[in-house]
């Protein structure tokens, strides 16, 4: 039994740290992420999750917001402020159906035990806080080391330096204004900076300060260390926080005097905007200094003697400018940093010539085109190099119908929720964002439309004439909503109009248009675009927008931020079932050829079977001899002489993403991979999808697929198939690492293995994730429960049923020891069926489950019998289904009712949209679209009917 104190404690951390509401499936993934388990509603005497909440009134309250969900609030008795409702309003008479609300929260799975995530100087860290970050991705999940390494600064920066409760970035201080000795001060921050001539944050100071004089630093004195330009130099970051500052020992005067030029101390505030960043004192100091700063180690310890870094020849060999060309071109393609020890290689590699000895023992002659990090201070030969960069002004508004509307700002958050309009480009989804400031404050503002441009006498009248580009407000034809529009083309008695918050357009009768009143021009234009990230060639492809329309069109996603631009590049993630689907990777593959598929036919053997992996639970990955896989060598082949042939950087890969496609070394030559996991920006996991094996590799190893092959390279399904051995269990823990090697030793590389295909899911469909098949539904209990039966093989299971009739009917009955789960002949109604024992009752009966057609049946104990090898070599018909396009839920009766009617005993088409693998073939489940296409005039898809039904019920109620 659950503790039940233990669970309210834990709803109780989950709500508080979401005031705004959650729905109830963010609620389970978010108290899964705290505490590692579902919510036990079924171990504390409920059916389902809703019941157990009702039973906690103190702890959290539940109302549906205007879409129908059920939202989630802390239960709080002085909380009375108004509970914001994500509710998105899709307002096209061209949609079908309507927008599916899913759960925004994306799971989180382990990382490598250890990841360095050193970051840019864009972010530099206060020296003593070290971060560590976790892990997203793999299977259509996302990147780690983006969102999250951030969130995690943040929360440890408040919480450290000591008690005070003040951010760490704050200056530390006695009082204002306080009169101090500036002579005392700044002999002491001479003698602080002689200690630490490699620089420190500025706030530190005071820290060190008092524990070396035992005093506080004047605050006055933080304030005047710019203008002290003979004790130090202060240095700004390139971060966004003004108070992030470096300090210096001053400039040599020696150089001062050889360059008069950059004499000038910096004067200007710290929080004065500058587009220009200053000079680096590694600029302005002799070579002889090295510049050492470290964004994740603390600095040298006051009670120990500082170690300087070491120092380059007295005077090396300038670089000539046709290899900083390279070096910064190089620079330019790894924004998050590059690890200086990769640069000999990737310099090889791309130009096809060493580079000079001496550039990585003089790391300083970069510093004019590069900022150099040393994130492991006693090793400076591990540096991280970043190109300098300049603050770009961002544009601050637009200009329509003579007002001035602010432009849209791209949510802060790495991970924003956003609704998906349409797409006819994938370089031009439509889309909205979904949130505070957002949907919220579109909602707020068209209920204010309402009342203002309502029904009543003082209402203001339409526009007489309307022009070509105005900003009116439009009472939409569907509902009496108020929207924002732009007038597109004027008609005789019509008017086309864009609703510039909802993305469609619409023609409708000028009576409808009003004069846009001012105070409806604060609020920015919802409706946007995004790029998809990895689709860019294939933007307009046909089966890539097919498959983004099926996937993604009117619902609630999340998206991964890549690049904010004024269009930014996602990746788009469906979040709503066990596992996150990535909708970039997915729509990738709709441009696979079926027939380049690895070929694989039941009860059929192949020769010349390559086996390439074999993995630590028995799994074992194979390559059979196919089209697909001549093809493949061959434009691999091609692709290393076109390697060979080229000199330049365009190739090298410098936005990695969970579900990219690109090239990487694999046994020395260039093989497929696709990225699956994310640790910082420079590490990462990935697949090779041909051969089955996993790697982690640093991002500088990887390539982009040329131009010339990435339309056929696309094209080839992956050609490493996934097996396992018959009759042997695949799960961790069930091999020991003694096997599995005797295994490996075995297999392992061997081209001349032969293989019969003895079971396949794959086989049994013929299709991967998106594909279409003829099915028969033989059972049909709700959306979340049917069974279908594959309708191209119903004829052969027919045949067998025929054989077993003729076999059993002629044995006679004899002793049987009938064990549990085991699989049995039994006969049912005149007919044998192929069964699998649920239970055994005392009276003499046994509860079966029919494997070719999903039904439970009681039958009597003497109408068993084993099942001879000959009857199990047809795969077992019946496979257990739920519905994609609808959200997971307690179906009622009259739902379960509609549901019947429309698919059961009926042949439809089933679009696989995921695979809920299992050890045994009957426990696998597939999670499918349903389409009736009886009616010639238009295919019925049966979870748009679901989903109406489903809400209207939910407004009834």
């Amino acid at each position: 039994m659950a503790d039940v104190e233990l669970v309210k404690k834990m709803l109780r951390a989950v709500l508080q740290a979401n005031k705004g509401g959650v729905s109830l499936s963010r609620l389970q993934s978010e108290y899964k992420e705290l505490t590692g388990d579902q919510i036990p509603h079924k171990q504390m005497g409920h059916n389902n999750l809703d019941a157990l909440l009702e039973t906690m009134p103190s702890v959290v309250r539940m109302e549906r917001n205007r879409s129908g969900e059920m939202m989630c609030f802390p239960s709080l008795a002085n909380e009375t402020t108004h509970i914001a409702k994500v509710v998105a309003r899709q307002r096209s008479s061209k949609k079908t159906g309507r927008p599916h609300l899913v759960n925004t929260q994306m799971r989180v799975k382990p990382a490598a035990p250890l990841v360095l995530n050193a970051k840019p100087q864009t972010s530099l860290r206060q020296p003593n806080h070290r971060g560590r970050g976790g892990g997203r991705g793999g299977g259509g999940g996302r990147g780690a080391g983006h969102g999250d390494f951030r969130q995690t600064r943040d929360m440890k920066d408040g919480q450290s330096e000591g008690k005070t409760g003040v951010h760490p970035n704050k200056i530390l201080s006695p009082g204002k204004g306080k009169p101090y000795n500036p002579q005392q001060v700044q002999s002491r921050i001479k003698e602080v900076l002689g200690k630490y001539s490699n620089g420190f944050w500025v706030s530190k100071l005071p820290q060190i300060y008092r524990e070396l004089y035992k005093q506080d630093l004047p605050t006055e004195a933080i304030k005047d260390l710019e203008t002290w330009t003979h004790i130090c130099t202060v240095e700004k970051t390139c971060s966004s926080n003004p108070s992030e500052l470096l300090l210096y020992p001053a400039k040599d005067k020696a150089v001062t005097n050889l360059n008069p030029s950059s004499t000038t101390a910096p004067t200007q505030s710290s929080n004065s905007p500058t587009n220009k960043p200053l000079q680096s004192p590694a600029q302005q100091r002799p070579s002889s200094t090295h510049l050492t700063r470290s964004s994740s180690h603390p600095p040298q310890s006051p009670t120990l003697s500082s170690s300087s870094s070491p120092s380059p020849p007295s005077s090396p060999t300038p670089l000539s400018p046709d290899l900083k060309v390279k070096l910064e071109e190089l620079l330019i393609k790894y924004s998050n940093g590059l690890w200086a020890h990769a640069l000999p290689k990737l310099f090889q590699d791309t130009y096809k010539t060493k580079l000079p000895g001496h550039v990585l023992e003089n790391l300083h002659l970069l510093s004019d085109f590069c900022t150099i990090d040393y994130p492991m201070p006693d090793n400076p030969k591990r540096a991280i190099l970043y190109r300098r960069k300049l603050k770009l002004r961002q544009e601050l508004g637009r200009r329509l119908s003579n007002h001035a509307v602010p432009s849209l700002q791209i949510p802060k958050e790495e991970y924003p929720s956003v609704l998906v309009v349409e797409a006819t480009n994938t370089n031009g989804v439509i889309l909205r964002y979904i949130g505070e400031g957002y949907s919220q404050a579109q909602e707020s503002m068209e209920d204010e439309m309402r009342e203002f441009y309502g029904l009543n006498q003082s209402s203001p009248t339409p526009l007489s004439a309307p022009l070509s580009g105005q900003l009116v407000a439009v009472r939409a034809e569907e509902e009496e909503e108020i929207l924002r529009a732009q007038v597109c083309e004027v008609l005789a008695d019509k008017v086309k109009v864009y609703y510039v918050d909802h993305g469609f357009s619409e023609v409708i009768s000028k009576a409808k248009v009003f004069d846009l009143q001012e105070k409806f021009f604060k609020l920015p234009f919802q409706a946007t675009k995004c790029k998809l990230a990895g689709l860019e060639p294939f933007c307009q492809d046909p089966g890539v927008l097919k498959k983004f329309e099926t996937m993604a069109s009117g619902r609630i996603l999340l998206a991964e931020i890549l690049e904010r631009g004024q269009i930014p590049l996602v990746v788009l993630y469906d979040t709503s079932q066990d596992d996150d689907v990535n909708i970039n990777a997915a729509c990738m593959k709709a441009l696979q050829d079926k027939t380049l598929a690895s070929p694989l036919q039941v009860n059929s053997a192949y020769m010349n079977v390559t086996v390439s992996s074999v993995c630590s639970d028995g799994t074992v990955y194979c390559q059979l001899p196919s089209r697909g896989l001549a093809k493949l060598n061959e434009i691999l082949e091609k692709i290393e002489t076109y390697f060979h042939s080229q000199v330049t950087s365009e190739f090298l890969v410098s936005r990695p993403f969970c579900g990219k496609r690109c090239l990487a070394r694999y046994k020395s030559k260039w093989s497929r991979v696709e990225i699956t996991n994310l640790h910082g920006s420079r590490v990462l996991d990935i697949l090779f999808i041909d051969v089955g094996v996993q790697a982690s590799v640093e991002v500088f190893e990887l390539r982009e697929i040329p131009p010339p092959f990435l339309r056929d390279l696309m094209a080839i399904p992956p050609q490493a198939v996934k097996c396992c051995l018959a009759d042997l269990a695949v799960s961790v823990g069930s091999w020991t690492p003694e096997a599995v090697q005797w295994l490996r030793e075995k297999v392992l590389n061997i081209t001349d293995c032969s293989m019969k295909v003895k079971y396949s899911i794959f086989t049994l469909f013929n299709l991967s994730h998106g594909g279409n098949m003829d099915v028969y539904v033989s059972v049909a209990c709700h959306p979340g429960h049917f069974v279908l039966q594959p309708w191209r093989d119903m004829y052969k299971l027919v045949v067998l049923m025929g054989e077993m009739i003729l076999y059993y009917n002629k044995t006679e009955e004899k002793p049987l020891n009938i064990e549990k789960n085991q699989i049995y002949a039994a006969k049912v109604e005149n007919s044998w069926h192929r069964v699998l024992v649920k239970g055994v009752l005392t009276n003499g009966l046994v509860s079966v489950y029919e494997l070719d057609y999903g039904k439970h049946e009681l039958v009597s104990c003497t109408q068993l019998r084993p099942l001879i090898k000959e009857f199990r070599q047809l795969p077992f018909q019946g496979i257990t289904a739920q519905l994609a396009g609808v959200k997971p839920r307690q179906w009622s009766e009259e739902a379960s009712i509609v549901f019947r009617n429309h698919v059961e005993k009926k042949p439809l088409v089933a679009q696989l949209e995921a695979i809920q693998e299992a050890t045994n073939p009957w426990d696998r489940k597939l999670t499918v679209f349903l389409v009736d296409t009886s009616q010639e005039e238009r295919d019925i898809w049966v979870h748009d009917i679901m989903a109406e039904f489903a809400d209207e019920l939910t407004n009834e109620s």
